[in-house]
């Protein structure tokens, strides 16, 4: 189901009621004109699957946390925030994944330059 990225908190919480109580990935995608996050979600009791995409723009992206609902969002949206470059709203935990990181790029977004003199190889 494709959602409006104002709309996930609702999705999210409508989702959990009806079942779906295991959240097994959240990522990203970058299609250069916009960021697609895909939320990959699973319900036990039922064994069915269901996928939320949210489109965010490139420049500047943000999107509400899903901590709220799931507490394994914790890692993935500490990835989409270093990897991506998404603000993640909401969240209390600002530690990195990445001890060394500077946090300034996002190497998974098709616009990060590895020949990038600031870039520096851990």
């Amino acid at each position: 189901m494709e959602i409006q990225s104002e709309a996930l908190a609702r999705t999210l919480e409508g989702l959990k009621t009806k079942g779906f109580d295991y959240l097994k990935k959240i990522t990203a995608v970058d299609r250069v004109d916009h960021l697609e996050v895909v939320y990959i979600l699973y319900s036990t009791i039922n064994n069915e699957h269901e996928i939320v995409l949210t489109q965010l723009p490139s420049e500047n992206p943000e999107i509400g946390t899903a901590m709220k609902f799931y507490k394994a969002a914790d890692w993935y949206e500490r990835e989409l925030s270093e990897m991506f470059g998404i603000k993640i709203k909401g969240r209390k935990a600002k530690r990195l994944l990445l001890e060394k990181w500077n946090g300034a790029e996002a190497p998974l977004r098709k616009s990060f330059e590895w020949a990038n003199p600031n870039y520096k190889k851990l």
